[in-house]
Formats: C-alpha cells, structure tokens, sequence
C-alpha cells in the first residue's frame, strides 16, 4: 500500500539489539505536542532504556548474521557498538537504526517515489556509511590486540575522519596516510572540514602526493608505514581506503537487516535502492543484502572514482572473499558519475546540491551522494520509463564536512543575504539572554 504522507520509518523505542515493533511516525505539529509525546512515552521506557543504553555505547558485542547470511563464511565473531543516540531527544531522534522518509524530490517521472534513508544522521563525528563498516573493523582491531590504526584516503576523506574517531574512542593511535596536490604535499594541510576533526582528536597525518599514490598505490603505502611502525615496537592493525574489504562489506548486510526490519514492519516495499560508489564495499554489502534477504530490490550504484568495469570486478572479490558465490554483475548496476573525477565537481553538479537544499531541506556532501543523486535524477530524465511508478531507496550516506573544502566553489550560490534596516528610534525591548 503507497503512502501519501512523509513517514518516518524507525523501530519502536527500544535497545540496539533488538525490536519488537515499528511505527511510522507523521511530523509532530507543535512543539507542545512534541514535548506531550516525550512525557507520555518517557514515563513508561526511560529508565528501562537508561539501564540498557548505558555502558553499551563502544562495548564488544558477539555478533550474530541475519539468518540468510548465516551461510557466508568467515563471519565476524564480534562487533563494536559504534551507533550512538542523543539521550535528550532519545524519543524522536536516535541515530541508528537511521530512519527512512519521503524525498519530495521536483520532476520525477510518473507515479515515481523516492525515499532517503538518513545514514548522514548516523552521528556528526562519525557519520555516514563509514561507522557501519567501522563497527567490525575496529572489532577486529581491538581482538588482535592492536595499539593503532593506519588508514589511506583522500584528503578530506569521510572514512578517515571516521577512523580517527573511532580509534581516539578507543584509545588508540590513528594513522592517516592523505593524498593531496603535489604543490600541497609539503605543506601544512590546514584546518578545514575533516582535518579538523581529525586534528582535533590527534590523529598522525602523513602526506603523500597523488602521482606517489598513483605509482606506489594504496596497500604499498599503508605496507610502507607498518613496517616503520612495528620496528619502533608498534602494534598496527591496517584498515584498507573507505573500509572496503570483506570484513567491512558485514556493515552493509547488516545495514541491509536494518531496512528489512522497517520496511516488513511498516509494510513497505522499495523496488530500487540507489546510493554512491567510492570504494566498492558498501554496494558490496547492500547489493548482497539485497539479494539474499526478503527486500529483493535492484540496488543501482553510482562510482564517483574509477570506471564501473573496475567495480564489478572489486565487488566480486569483496563477495567472493565472503564464499557468496554470486557475480556481481547480478546483484547491481554500476553506472558513472565521477564527472571531472573524484572530489572534483563540475559547477553544474555544485549548484544542483545548491537547489536541492533549498526545494528538500536534505543537505548533500558534493563527493558522494551529491554526484549519486545528480546522476539518478539525470538517468530518470533520460529514461523515464525505467523509473515510471517505482518505488525508489536512495541511501543518503553522509559527508558534510567535505562541503567545507567547496566554500569559494559555492560563495556565488549562496548570496541570500543583506544588512538589515535599524531604526535606531525604536525603543529599546530585551529578550531572553542578552548576549553582550
């Protein structure tokens, strides 16, 4: 049954182990209202949910695979509980499960609806799909004893932003091993967008330039500084670019789970699932997920980097590594969208991110989801038929620090400001709070 309304699709109120029941939740009309909700439903569950959530954030937790991945070998014997929620707004706003709602999206084909599952909500410092696969990785970590991670990517990479989080979360050295400009290598890369962050929480950064990165590559790299590492006495446990190896790929099955559960409990069913390809193990997962479990929707994928001849065949090792014994080519649609190549935009793609703030409200990061969403609605303008009255998925999956590097890309964009008119005659009335 089609909605009409913008739905919320989130579990009940309950602990991240399990649910029981899900409601779809309309947008609360007042703010009295929403406060009268929080009363109501506090009363029953907050201090059972305070005695379950304490301490559970960063706990090891023994894993358990959906039962239709239970044939996948080697699976994970544990993860890290890395999804946290704001315990003040706990009621209506929980990072993970991340909810699903309606993307009211302008000139979609006939009887076409788009939804947007919020993984961008998954939390500010975390963020996006790189905390789902970091859940398993850093598990992993922590079991062979590791004393620090190194990690390869761009240089406003979301993933290692994401890492060096998580690692400074659980007391470990982070290691980032960035590409940048030759004529940038050798200088101090600033403090903008994810390099603050990761600065902020002490991450080593170690600067490599792209022609070195595309000579030496990204596994030799991270080689080169394990070994430098484990001769000063080091423990080191290597996370490969974006998380994306077989152990990361569990990230997106069970986020896969995820959508299964709200959308069995609120009786919906999607017949696409899009999203953005950077490197491989999130479609890897999704598209697996998809395959195996009830959803059965097409997963399309979007590359922002590489070609997708060169997704197929690193998918198929990621799942192939998993003895999932399926082709790739099978389970998802690979199409191009890197445009002038990756991190790199086109002024028309920076201004559609621009305008589709400002029709949704839904910010889009300009590497990733940005590049997946401009190339969806180009091939739904081209193809309509192929979209007509489908019910489609789009997996939103973070990065909005990386607008922060596009600022003088976009100043031109944004200039809906002006200096307001005072008249001074007027007689002074202060509010609540003087801020002076």
């Amino acid at each position: 049954m089609r909605s009409s309304g913008s739905v919320l699709l989130r579990p009940a109120i309950c602990g991240p182990a399990s649910c029981s029941a899900a409601v779809p939740l309309l947008p609360l009309r007042s703010h009295r209202q929403r406060r009268r909700r929080r009363r109501s439903v506090s009363s029953s569950s907050s201090s059972s949910m305070a005695a379950h959530d304490i301490g559970g954030f960063l706990s090891k937790q023994p894993y358990h695979p959906p039962s239709w991945a239970s044939h996948l070998r080697p699976i994970p014997s544990h993860s890290l509980s890395l999804d946290t929620y704001l315990l003040t707004l706990s009621l209506v706003a929980r990072q993970l499960p991340t909810p699903i709602h309606k993307w009211n999206l302008p000139n979609l084909p006939e009887g076409t609806e788009v939804w947007i599952k919020r993984d961008d909500l998954s939390g500010m410092q975390l963020s996006g799909n790189k905390v789902r696969k970091l859940e398993f990785l850093m598990a992993d970590a922590v079991a062979q004893g590791a004393d620090c991670v190194i990690t390869v990517g761009g240089i406003q990479s979301n993933h290692c932003r994401a890492t060096a989080v998580a690692a400074r979360y659980l007391n470990l050295d982070c290691y980032l091993i960035l590409r940048t400009s030759k004529v940038l290598v050798d200088k101090d890369p600033g403090l903008v967008g994810n390099l603050l962050v990761e600065r902020l929480v002490g991450a080593h950064i170690e600067l490599v330039s792209k022609e070195e990165y595309a000579k030496i590559g990204s596994v030799a790299l991270a080689d080169m500084l394990k070994r430098r590492l484990v001769n000063e006495g080091r423990k080191p446990y290597v996370i490969p670019v974006g998380g994306s190896n077989s152990l990361g790929t569990w990230g997106y099955i069970e986020a896969t789970r995820e959508i299964e559960q709200q959308t069995r409990l609120s009786g919906f069913q999607f017949d696409d699932i899009v999203v953005a390809c950077g490197s491989g193990g999130t479609i890897a997962g999704l598209s697996l997920g998809s395959s195996l479990s009830s959803l059965k929707a097409k997963v399309h994928a979007f590359s922002v980097c590489d070609d997708p001849d060169y997704f197929y065949d690193y998918v198929q090792g990621l799942i192939d590594g998993l003895q999932a014994g399926v082709d790739s080519h099978d389970i998802v649609d690979i199409e191009n969208a890197k445009g002038l190549g990756y991190a790199m935009n086109t002024a028309e793609e920076l201004e559609f991110v621009k305008k589709i703030a400002a029709a949704t409200g839904i910010v889009l990061d300009p590497v990733y989801s940005g590049k997946a969403a401009y190339g969806m609605l180009k091939d739904m303008d081209k193809n309509p038929a192929k979209w007509k009255g489908r019910r489609v998925l789009f997996v939103h999956t973070g990065g909005l620090l990386g607008l922060y590097d596009k600022t003088e890309q976009m100043a031109s964009l944004v200039g809906n400001w002006r200096r307001m008119e005072v008249d001074e005659s007027v007689p002074r009335k202060d509010g609540t709070g003087k801020m002076f």
